[in-house]
């Protein structure tokens, strides 16, 4: 019984570690050289365990996600202002659509090895400072490689993305079929912060959590 307490106060005390310095130490190690001009404001949307980046959309941005109108998002509507993107577990995202209906499979597939999916969904005006909305504003070329940073995680059929049928929270959103594996490790913060990078900003080195990656985007951008 010892033994087992001890080996589990030391995982305890790696992971600690190691969200310590995945939060502390930089990733890039080395500021990116200097940007144009910041004309793209994206922002970072979290709740206490997940994260998604939203996209200010223009003509560009409707037509190149044009694909979102024909699964029924109504992304062409002239009051969207944001495509707000996510990736993480599949069972966890598609069984867990609120904390009350939490189950041990899907926390259980998280924590070791998932299928992956997107979550796409709209949204109005989004209201800034917030507690929860984090913003920065990047050049068109950085926007383009977020962009294609987002399309490269969809896994594409003949016509597109392919939808995931009867899977949404609302007739805002929906659920697609995504590339990768969902892992405790490499989970949708780790997504998040893999795409702020290709946008140009600095987070942590490991980012499991929307803290941590908070943490880290305040102290390097």
């Amino acid at each position: 019984m010892r033994k087992a307490l001890r080996f589990l106060a030391m995982l305890v005390v790696a992971a600690a570690l190691a969200a310590t310095l995945g939060t502390l130490v930089p990733r890039p190690l080395w500021p990116a050289a200097a940007a144009g001009a910041g004309t793209r404001h994206i922002l970072v949307l979290k709740n206490p365990i997940h994260t998604d980046i939203a996209i200010p959309v223009d003509d560009a941005v409707r037509q190149r996600f044009r694909f979102l109108v024909d699964a029924g998002i109504p992304a062409d509507a002239p009051e969207v202002r944001y495509i707000v993107v996510g990736w993480g577990g599949r069972a966890f995202y598609l069984e867990t659509p609120s904390w009350s209906e939490l189950k041990a499979v899907p926390v259980l597939k998280a924590l070791t090895l998932d299928a992956s999916v997107m979550h796409v969904d709209i949204a109005g005006a989004i209201a800034e400072p917030h507690p929860d909305v984090t913003g920065f504003d990047i050049d068109e070329a950085r926007f383009a490689a977020l962009l294609d940073y987002i399309d490269a995680s969809f896994q594409q059929g003949p016509s597109g993305p392919l939808v995931i049928e009867n899977a949404a929270y609302s007739r805002f959103d929906r659920f697609f079929e995504a590339n990768g594996h969902f892992n405790a490790l490499v989970g949708c913060n780790t997504w998040t912060a893999a795409g702020l990078r290709t946008a140009g900003l600095r987070t942590g080195w490991w980012n499991p959590m929307p803290a941590s990656l908070g943490l880290s985007m305040r102290l390097y951008n």
